[in-house]
């Protein structure tokens, strides 16, 4: 059981005395409370505790006494000392017993927690009568139980591919728009074409309602564009071929984060184009070479087919993922509640964001991807969440741990990709509480290192350069006018 539970009383006051007895008598019943939770009932038997409060009690009359109205200083009966100190003495008590006791458990029991358990120890007491056990109780969050296949010679299909000039080129282009310039497209009969950039009025309805109207703005063309509360999923599709002046709609499919009579609803874009620009690259100059670190433009091709190579090696993990899940928990029932899956949102984004860092990509890849998972947040953090069971289980098996120097290795080596100090990454990493999702990724890997090391491959050829399906523009732009 993880150290979770013995966390539960932080916010607990500090105690001074000497620590709760080495060992409790406790009885433990832990039953069902839905899925992917338990309830756990702990009963502390009562002789820990009677030592533990005469210890204190005595300490009040012998080593510091106490002062008691109507008494010499240590000179008051001792039943009366009890009666007037037994609220104070027990809660200290009962502080000391209860992290003892949940420290107990944990070592104890098999619960694998998914978070803290459910116990607010202000509500835990320690009855007046000598002879009353402590009780208390609680629901925690715990990993789904599921039997594993043997998974060790998986057959995994791979996806391979030699990366060539013209990879090469469109990779530069992709690295290099954020420095260009943009200029108006030029040529007759100008249309809009894949990565223009398009200045439009987007006109949103539901049937002939209008739900919101935003001028101006600014978007590239890629295969989907994800909005603020809604992704249109043929929006290249439906632009390319544009000329100013013309009208194009797309269907937008509204997101989790809009009411909840509109989830998942479909409503209508309407794309007036005003004018079609595209990106002018800019010229690899001294200046912008030491950007990426590098003195010539052979060395900056080198870092390119590097980050052809990280994506190429990110695609075929995430492959070997997705193929892991199927083969391993295809057949396994998951019922995640909705309230976990909400909670684990963020962290399961956290992890797939370094993932995509650790891939290379750019800040522009990153953050369209990033949208994406956002607007299918439920979905995605399911599948995150059911690989992150099954990568555990196997980590737990085959005893995989993530020292402090895996952390310090992976921090590195993030500086390194991104020129920056290790002290910067590490700082930036704690203060958006990235670390556990960092180790948790590090676990996982190790996990899937573990299977991709026996598994038997079969190559197939492909191009991630040309079959990129998570291509998405963003916009800040909404599809709703925020009331509904």
């Amino acid at each position: 059981m993880s150290s979770e539970l013995s966390t539960a009383l932080v916010d607990a006051p500090d105690t001074e005395s000497a620590e709760a007895p080495a060992k409790l008598a406790q009885q433990v019943v832990i039953t069902d409370a839905g899925p992917c939770k338990k309830h756990v009932k702990v009963t502390v038997e009562r002789a820990a505790i009677n030592t533990r409060m005469d210890e204190k009690f005595s300490d009040m009359m012998v080593k510091n006494p106490v002062q008691v109205p109507g008494f010499r200083t240590g000179k008051a009966p001792r039943k009366i000392v009890v009666k007037k100190f037994f609220k104070e003495i027990a809660a200290e008590v009962k502080n000391e017993i209860l992290m003892k006791s949940l420290e107990q458990l944990a070592e104890e029991e098999t619960l694998s927690p998914l978070s803290p358990p459910e116990l607010d120890p202000s509500k835990v007491i320690i009855p007046e009568a000598a002879d009353e056990p402590m009780v208390y109780e609680f629901n925690i969050e715990v990993r789904p139980e599921f039997d594993l296949p043997n998974y060790k010679g998986l057959k995994i299909r791979r996806p391979v591919h030699t990366f060539t000039p013209d990879d090469l080129k469109r990779e530069t282009k992709r690295i290099l728009e954020p420095y260009g310039t943009l200029v108006p497209k030029e040529g007759t009969n100008v249309t809009v074409a894949m990565d223009d950039l398009v200045t439009t009025t987007l006109v949103i309805k539901d049937g002939d309602k209008e739900m919101n109207k935003v001028d101006e703005v600014r978007l590239k063309v890629e295969k989907r564009l994800a909005l603020e509360d809604g992704v249109a999923e043929d929006f290249g599709k439906n632009l390319v071929g544009a000329k100013v002046g013309d009208t194009r709609t797309v269907n937008i499919t509204l997101s989790q984060g809009v009411s909840q009579a509109m989830r998942g609803k479909v409503v209508v874009a309407h794309f007036t184009i005003h004018d079609i620009k595209v990106m002018r690259l800019p010229e690899l100059t001294a200046d912008l070479l030491s950007q990426f670190n590098v003195r010539n433009a052979d060395q900056f091709d080198e870092v390119v087919n590097t980050r052809l190579e990280r994506f190429l090696e990110y695609s075929q993990r995430q492959t070997a993922r997705t193929q892991v899940l199927q083969t391993l928990a295809g057949n396994t029932k998951w019922e995640l509640p909705q309230d976990l899956l909400q909670r684990q949102a963020r962290k399961t984004l956290s992890r797939r964001v370094m993932e995509m860092r650790g891939a290379g990509m750019t800040d522009e890849q990153i953050t369209s991807r990033e949208r994406a998972l956002t607007q299918d947040a439920i979905r995605s953090t399911a599948d995150a969440l059911k690989e992150h069971f099954v990568l555990q289980k196997i980590a737990d098996l085959e005893k995989l741990e993530i020292e402090d120097a895996d952390i310090e290795a992976e921090i590195d080596a993030i500086a390194d990709r991104t020129g920056e100090s290790p002290r910067k990454v590490r700082g930036r990493m704690e203060r958006e509480d990235l670390i556990e999702s960092l180790a948790t990724e590090l676990l996982e890997r190790k996990a899937l290192d573990l299977l991709l090391e026996t598994a038997v491959y079969e190559d197939y050829e492909f191009n991630p350069m040309n079959q990129d399906d998570d291509a998405t523009a963003t916009t800040d732009a909404t599809a709703t006018d925020g009331d509904v």
